[in-house]
């Protein structure tokens, strides 16, 4: 695993901010953790945003906390982080691969309606993750592989959201560049 120490500083600000219902803050730390997975294209730091974005959206919606087997969700979402935590600290990798993968099977533990909104959760999830290492350059084909949606999908909502027509990649040309350097020094 690549960035051991970006990803402890991820999970030990996701588990501060769901701690103090501070939800806002993990989107951001799940954008972070999928810029480093774009350069990296490591899949511990592609699970941790997806499953860090996933748990923003889960503990945003105030109406979720009222179903059944939220308080076991809730409970079994706080040990999985810390012990991650202290996998990683110890740079025990394998071991925190193991009880990071907890986090999305805790999924299993719940039953009823806050199942299927969780499972609808993480599957959007992993797309929208998708999408942003597709814009962040790597191919569809990769994107797809490595966080296990299919190519359809990933092509249907990178279409949706404009997304496969970022310019960003567009260099300036020479005349516009020395016309932009010539008004700055006037």
């Amino acid at each position: 695993m690549k960035e051991i120490d970006n990803i402890l500083n991820i999970l030990k600000e996701t588990k501060k901010a769901i701690d103090t219902s501070n939800t806002s803050i993990l989107k951001d730390l799940s954008n972070q953790t999928i810029h480093t997975a774009s350069l990296t294209q490591d899949p511990d730091n592609i699970a941790v945003a997806v499953v860090v974005y996933s748990l923003g959206k889960i503990f945003e919606r105030q109406d979720y906390r009222k179903l059944k087997g939220w308080a076991n969700f809730n409970s079994i979402t706080s040990k999985a982080l810390v012990i991650s935590i202290t996998d990683l600290e110890k740079s025990n990798l394998e071991k925190f691969r193991k009880d990071f993968a907890f986090l999305t099977k805790a999924i299993n533990k719940i039953s009823g309606k806050l199942k299927n909104y969780i499972e609808e959760v993480l599957e959007r999830a992993k797309i929208n993750k998708a999408s942003r290492l597709y814009e962040h350059g790597l191919s569809l084909e990769k994107t797809s592989k490595l966080l296990g949606v299919s190519m359809f999908d990933l092509a249907s909502y990178t279409g949706q959201t404009g997304i496969s027509e970022v310019t960003l990649g567009q260099t300036i040309g020479v005349r516009t560049r020395v016309k932009w350097l010539k008004e700055m020094f006037e």
